[in-house]
């Protein structure tokens, strides 16, 4: 059934601008609810975009790594008003939550040790287990309906948690996975909707390849450039060097979503280039998860913690800058990349049944990837702490999982009360 349009309203650039300023700082709740806000406010509200083009845009940006909301707001400000709509809003969507994210990663690193932080700390982390569990259990219950879902997801759980494979090998394995089970058996695959492909604007339609393959090249430019700078200005074993390195290719393997690539990532920056701790990463993810923007924000908080602790600079914070810079640098220009040189031809893609197929195969192993990463996290954040300590923090786990599986609270306010909870545990001396 095709999706029904209504009439577009086509806004000035400023309108455009403030509206996509708002957005960044209100974008809470993850991929879903920024997705949800953006169709609230530009398909309904506003009607500056069509329902079918929304999301026919949606399906490819879910085709794409790298963080599907903030790629949707790229193509949606495109088709407003072309390249600079696009860059705009990209930028405009990230920025804010990079902003915030900032100062709470300074802070902690500030005044990490201080009795009554550290309980905040341990609360996060205890509510990000706790949400990493529930995002098992939601995702398992709308894709794992078939032995082939469940032996898919299954295998990337065992690959990495008992095997070590590398993330990379999971992916491209659940990739052939789906487009054999594409071929033979399509209905073991989830279904992903498809718009009714309301036209682009003309002028934008006629973007010639010459110069989509221009703006490519620059894209790409932008992004490898201050890469290969850094490489020579620092050596090819600085911190900053390595990250810009390691974070591009993460770049290209986030597919599914920042709790999938999360531990590829935590594996190399933890266990590999020793950048923080296991633990660190953990109030990483809790702090990405209360501030605006993409969740794969926490790999800036990442970069700031690695920089501050293995300097390439006199100082640790000149350094954390650096690394958190870079980071979000080589983290969020490649989508600009995947979307702006082919807008114009997004709509033209009205099926990619290998595509889809491929994604529908690393959509279901995303499901155990993440129960790997539960896992992960469980172990680190309970082993070697004294009893009463683990066994509080065990019940913040279980106490967040079903808040959010009763669906009573916003999970901003979920991760807060456990940070609360934690501070007060450290006043009690429990934590």
């Amino acid at each position: 059934m095709s999706l029904p349009s209504s009439p577009a309203v086509q806004p000035d650039f400023g309108s455009a601008l403030a509206y996509w300023h708002r957005l960044g700082w209100l974008s809470f709740g993850g991929p879903a609810g920024q997705i949800a806000m953006m169709h609230t406010d530009l398909v309904e509200r506003r009607r500056w975009v069509d329902e079918s083009s929304f999301a026919h845009g949606l399906n490819y940006c879910m085709l794409l790594p790298g963080p599907e909301a903030m790629q949707l707001a790229c193509y949606l400000g495109w088709r407003l008003h072309g390249l600079r709509g696009g860059l705009a809003a990209g930028t405009l969507f990230v920025l804010p939550g990079a902003a915030v994210l900032l100062l709470l990663s300074w802070l902690y690193l500030r005044f990490g040790e201080v009795p009554a932080v550290a309980g905040v700390l341990i609360g996060l982390k205890a509510a990000v287990l706790g949400i990493v569990a529930f995002a098992v259990l939601r995702l398992g219950r709308r894709l794992l309906r078939s032995a082939f879902a469940l032996g898919l997801a299954g295998a990337a759980l065992i690959a990495l948690g008992a095997f070590g494979l590398p993330f990379p090998l999971v992916v491209l394995a659940a990739a052939a996975a789906g487009v054999a089970a594409g071929r033979w058996r399509p209905r073991w695959l989830p279904k992903h909707a498809h718009g009714d492909g309301a036209p682009v604007p003309q002028a934008r339609m006629q973007a010639s390849p010459r110069r989509a393959l221009l703006l490519a090249l620059g894209l790409l430019l932008a992004w490898l450039l201050p890469v290969l700078g850094l490489l020579a200005w620092l050596g090819p074993e600085s911190t900053a060097g390595r990250m810009g390195l390691f974070f591009s290719a993460a770049a290209l393997l986030t597919f599914g979503g920042a709790y999938a690539v999360l531990p590829f990532v935590a594996q190399h920056a933890v266990e590999v280039q020793g950048w923080l701790a296991a633990e660190q990463m953990l109030v990483g993810l809790g702090l990405a998860e209360t501030t605006p923007g993409p969740l794969i924000l926490v790999l800036q908080f990442v970069g700031f913690v690695g920089g501050w602790q293995h300097p390439d600079l006199a100082s640790p914070l000149a350094a954390a800058l650096l690394c958190a810079g870079v980071t979000l640098w080589v983290t969020f220009l490649p989508s600009f990349l995947f979307v702006l040189p082919v807008a114009p031809w997004i709509e033209r893609l009205r099926e990619w049944p290998k595509a889809s197929a491929a994604l529908g195969g690393i959509t279901i192993a995303v499901v155990g990837v993440m129960a790997n990463l539960a896992l992960w996290f469980g172990w680190h954040l309970l082993r070697g702490a004294e009893p009463p300590a683990a066994a509080f923090t065990a019940l913040l786990a279980v106490a967040s999982f079903v808040l959010l599986l009763r669906g009573s609270l916003p999970l901003p306010l979920i991760v807060g009360l456990a940070g609360l909870l934690g501070w007060l545990g450290g006043l009690l001396g429990v934590t």
